[in-house]
């Protein structure tokens, strides 16, 4: 079985659940089965533009994305990644 590992952020929202042990042919099976997948994917079926996957310490995007295989000792790691907010100066 394929292990996902969320950050704390989204594991907040899966119930408190950092690690997930499923059985999913790729990696967007994979992140489907799980309890935040709205959070991941967009009203397209697209993985959100901040939410980076690796699959064994690879970005998938750079590989197969969603459509990357997963073998039954592929870990997933899902980053959120952090946007936003306001440049201040710093004066001294």
């Amino acid at each position: 079985m394929a292990i996902v590992l969320l950050p704390s952020m989204l594991a907040a929202e899966a119930g408190g659940q950092k690690r997930f042990e499923l059985e999913a042919a790729t990696v967007g099976d994979a992140l489907r089965q799980l309890p935040v997948a709205n959070l991941l994917f967009n009203e397209h079926g697209d993985l959100r533009r901040l939410i980076n996957v690796y699959v064994d310490g690879v970005d998938a995007r750079g590989r197969g994305g969603v459509d990357e295989p997963l073998s039954p000792e592929s870990q997933v790691r899902v980053v959120a990644a952090v946007a936003g907010g306001e440049e201040t100066a710093l004066w001294l």
